[in-house]
């Protein structure tokens, strides 16, 4: 099966999930710089989760670059991790209304966490049906920050229900993990365009 579909579809999904997060965005009651401040916990969540939206889209990009074809399997994968990218927008709201709540902040570490997990699910089903010589088991190897990602989001969930802005700090570690896109897919693939 071609991988068109999917693209299309998933890259869909998330520019629906980028709107959605940015019309909840609410215009300050004031003309002033000053009006602003309430609003900054909730300009600020917006911005770390459309950086984490983003971070997605660009790896996934990727990831399907080296991917030949899709199975059945990887379908319901991609369905998966494009379900908990679709709670996003809730906690992201969530923890913008509420900056210092334990059980937002909890909440918002699980709609990254339960996603990275997905993405690890999709990249082994892709793997599965590649096979372990393909373009994508090479480039991932152990996937070491793949894995590392999703031990501080765990991390950052506890933390919540202790300090609150150690999570948020976590937060933004992963993510500046990530935020160059990865490239080990595009080292692969250029290696073996050169053999």
């Amino acid at each position: 099966m071609g991988k068109t579909r999917l693209e299309a579809f998933s890259d869909g999904v998330i520019a629906i999930l980028i709107t959605i997060m940015v019309l909840e965005l609410r215009v300050p009651d004031g003309a002033s710089i000053e009006s602003l401040r309430p609003s900054l916990p909730v300009l600020l969540s917006y911005a770390m989760s459309f950086v984490y939206i983003g971070i997605y889209w660009v790896n996934h990009h990727h990831l399907f670059h080296a991917t030949h074809k899709v199975t059945g399997g990887i379908l319901w994968a991609n369905l998966h991790l494009l379900f908990w990218l679709s709670l996003v927008p809730f906690t992201t709201r969530w923890i913008g209304e509420n900056p210092h709540g334990s059980v937002p902040t909890a909440s918002y570490g699980v709609s990254f966490l339960m996603p990275g997990i997905a993405w690890l699910i999709l990249q082994a089903a892709i793997v599965k049906s590649q096979g372990d010589g393909s373009v994508l088991a090479k480039a991932i190897g152990s996937d070491f920050k793949g894995k590392a990602s999703a031990v501080l989001y765990a991390a950052a969930i506890a933390l919540a229900f202790v300090r609150p802005w150690l999570s948020d700090v976590l937060f933004v570690v992963v993510a500046l993990m990530w935020l160059v896109p990865d490239r080990r897919i595009e080292r692969v693939l250029e290696g073996a365009a050169h053999h």
